[in-house]
């Protein structure tokens, strides 16, 4: 039976935990009541703290009974976070909390799939929640008063954030139309090669396109943890060079882990490798004064990377699509890899892309499924994404 999941820490949060999943209850929904507090349980719980705890590596004694406070919350969100992959019957989860409850309970919500409802009433909602949602789709709801007691304000939220969740969980989003959809990366200087690629596409497959900010490529990325893509077509993987030079836009150290996990279908280039993002020219770090740099708007700053930086980039994602052993197929344009780096344009540098590209091809290990490919043409060539797409094709259908 799929139950909604009501969590928050009973040791301070009692009350309000227990008004909510009554308020559930009362909709017809069967509740999980769930504590992840780290002190004494002051209502009835039907998941205790202690069995939470237990998920931790390192086990309970890792969560419960430490003087820390902030040690004992950290080891409860990473228990937490296993609990609930451990779960299979979550139709919908809802918490409640303050800045403890908040980093606990969302840990546990961005292990759960894209798309099953998740609403988080916490008293940070009216603030910056990047931390607390990072790439999911959390609901965040603003408390408004803080959660010391209920009184007639924050019976209302917890009334209505109730009926909110029963009804996500109780009438899901229709199936999509049956098409097997596509994750694909994009970024300014790529957008005519990806346009391009998703024009071909679109009549077979859902095409969802993601910005390479970092968060781009992280979200599509879970986006194919989560069971949701069919195939990756990774044009810009740009991210990459913020991750390794400081940039403002980067990728984690997992970038390309889950093509490694899930064997999906994958085809990749060189994108936007010849930048790094930083925003306006007085936060650019010291140690790169007297470089070149472009200036995309007054707020975004980009600087070409260097021969010595390129090997590094096609060595770091070489050595990760080796360890993929899912179809693989590596496309390089040997004219350029952005609208910047074309004959006469800003970032053109024969050199650097040279030592990008062998970076590649020596890093890359070749297989029956895993091969590069260079091709005498730019990245936004349409010969380019024509090729692009018959790579896709072709990997897709083996």
């Amino acid at each position: 039976m799929k139950r909604i999941y009501v969590v928050g820490t009973a040791d301070t949060k009692g009350e309000e935990l227990g008004f909510l999943a009554d308020a559930i209850t009362a909709t017809g929904a069967t509740v999980t009541r769930v504590d992840v507090g780290t002190r004494t349980a002051t209502v009835p719980v039907d998941v205790t703290a202690e069995a939470v705890a237990g998920h931790h590596p390192d086990g309970q004694t890792a969560v419960l009974g430490i003087d820390d406070r902030g040690r004992s919350v950290a080891a409860m969100a990473t228990a937490f976070a296993r609990f609930v992959q451990s779960r299979g019957d979550v139709s919908g989860m809802i918490g409640i909390g303050g800045g403890g409850g908040t980093s606990i309970v969302t840990a546990g919500m961005r292990a759960l799939p894209l798309g099953l409802p998740k609403i988080m009433v916490s008293t940070l909602a009216s603030g910056d929640t990047a931390p607390y949602v990072d790439v999911s789709d959390i609901v965040m709801v603003p408390s408004v008063t803080d959660m010391a007691g209920l009184n007639r304000l924050s019976r209302v939220v917890l009334h209505n954030a109730a009926q909110a969740i029963s009804g996500m969980a109780r009438s899901p989003a229709p199936s999509a139309d049956g098409k097997l959809s596509l994750g694909l990366t994009m970024f300014g200087v790529t957008t005519p090669c990806v346009t391009a690629i998703a024009d071909q596409l679109r009549a077979n497959y859902d095409c969802m396109v993601f910005h390479a900010t970092g968060t781009g490529g992280r979200t599509m990325e879970k986006l194919a943890d989560s069971g949701l893509l069919a195939g990756i077509i990774d044009i810009t993987t740009t991210e990459v060079c913020d991750l390794l030079f400081g940039g403002v836009l980067p990728a984690t150290e997992d970038r390309f882990g889950a093509v490694a996990r899930t064997k999906l279908p994958y085809v990749g280039s060189v994108g936007a490798l010849d930048m790094v993002n930083f925003w306006a020219p007085p936060t650019i770090p010291e140690r790169f004064r007297g470089r070149l740099f472009y200036e995309h708007n007054s707020n975004v700053t980009l600087m070409r990377t260097t021969p010595d930086e390129c090997r590094a980039i096609g060595a770091w994602i070489g050595e990760r699509l080796s360890r993929c052993d899912g179809p693989v197929h590596f496309l390089i344009p040997e004219k350029g890899v952005s609208a910047l780096d074309i004959e006469g344009g800003a970032f053109f540098d024969q050199e650097a892309d040279a030592a990008l590209f062998e970076a590649i091809e020596r890093t890359i290990r070749p297989t029956a499924t895993r091969r590069v490919t260079r091709l005498p043409l730019h990245i936004n060539d349409p010969e380019f994404a024509r090729a692009a797409t018959a790579a896709f094709l072709d990997i897709a259908s083996k």
